[in-house]
């Protein structure tokens, strides 16, 4: 059968990029092909207008439309491939795009399982109550700090005009006090009284001189 059929090929499968490389190399080739017969073409229709009518210009022009029909043939050729170029291009850039949507598709298939595994460890009563007892923490602090800041017996509110009242009997109790002798010595008279007192007080009765200049 190998002979009949040949040996069965073990080399690599074509993939399309290597089509669509041969065929534009094919396309290539046949750009170059018709490039020659247009030259050609040009040639002789340029030597075809020097020429008079006779055997000599029709077998130029029957060499003319011979090299007209292989470009014609050239030209459908290069058409097709074109085309099967660009039929090949739009199905690799389709099997491009599956194979990013189907890259996607594993990664949020991997993604999700990553994500409910790990929100799966993840208690929301516990967290909630967890948010319950901060509150709680937190109004605690809160009222901490308001009994500590409060003051003791000191109203908020004071009347300056009140103060200085205050502060003015204050110094007048201070002056009668010390005219009544506070914080005087034991026997002596009261200041207010120093002033008052006549000076025949200090001084001793005559009888009483007599005797001191006898004795």
């Amino acid at each position: 059968m190998n002979r009949l059929f040949g040996a069965k090929n073990t080399g690599p499968k074509p993939t399309l990029s290597s089509a669509i490389s041969t065929t534009d190399s094919h396309v290539e080739s046949l750009d170059v092909k018709l490039a020659k017969l247009n030259a050609e073409l040009t040639t002789y229709q340029q030597r075809m207008s020097k020429m008079r009518d006779g055997p000599g210009k029709s077998a130029l022009k029957q060499k003319a439309l011979k090299i007209l029909q292989r470009r014609k043939m050239y030209e459908g050729q290069r058409d097709q491939m074109q085309q099967q170029s660009w039929n090949m291009e739009q199905a690799s850039m389709m099997t491009d795009n599956l194979k990013n949507v189907m890259t996607t598709v594993d990664v949020m298939k991997s993604t999700n399982k990553s994500l409910r595994k790990q929100y799966g460890k993840v208690d929301i009563d516990k967290i909630e109550r967890m948010q319950d007892e901060m509150q709680d923490l937190m109004e605690v602090g809160n009222e901490i700090q308001e009994s500590m800041s409060r003051s003791y017996d000191v109203p908020e509110d004071v009347d300056e005009a009140e103060l200085d009242a205050e502060l003015e009997a204050l110094g007048e109790e201070a002056e009668f006090e010390g005219g009544l002798g506070v914080g005087q010595g034991v026997g002596e008279m009261p200041g207010f009284m120093q002033d008052e007192v006549p000076s025949f007080i200090d001084e001793p009765p005559e009888g009483a001189k007599v005797k001191e200049a006898a004795g």
